[in-house]
């Protein structure tokens, strides 16, 4: 079943069980998913990678959005963000530990022959495609440099 096959029979049966914000979050996710689908050059069936990209970047969206409403002191708009972002997790596929990520940022280093700063763009392109889904970019960066300094 595809991502977007179980987010709408996720609808249903948060119709069915009455949950309001499981029901707003992934009304939310198919919203997006029709946007990307409609979007000139895309194909009418979304393929579940481009799935997971979108579902990455309302997570992410509403992970910004929690953390700007915590800086005003809005913790109940906080709240329901982050709730939201954690109804849309469960979607994405399983986060890389630090570790994990070092490993293979430490493979990709002696693949390229990378050795200082000038060769992060190189090693961070790689890293970016090999890790896509499984690693936020941030936290890629911020693992990388320490190793090219």
């Amino acid at each position: 079943m595809s991502i977007k096959d179980q987010i709408s029979a996720d609808i249903k049966s948060a119709m069915l069980s009455k949950e309001k914000d499981k029901l707003e979050a992934l009304r939310a996710i198919k919203a997006a998913f029709m946007l990307v689908s409609t979007q000139k050059g895309a194909s009418a069936d979304l393929a579940d990678v481009d799935a997971i990209k979108t579902i990455q970047k309302l997570v992410k969206q509403r992970e910004d959005s929690a953390q700007i409403y915590l800086d005003q002191n809005r913790k109940d708009l906080a709240d329901l963000e982050i709730s939201q972002a954690g109804f849309m997790k469960p979607y994405l596929p399983k986060q890389l530990s630090d570790d994990e990520i070092l490993e293979t940022l430490n493979s990709l280093i002696s693949q390229t022959g990378a050795q200082n700063m000038s060769d992060f763009g190189k090693v961070m392109g790689m890293a970016s495609k090999q890790l896509s889904g499984k690693a936020d970019g941030k936290k890629i960066s911020a693992l990388l440099k320490p190793l090219l300094s």
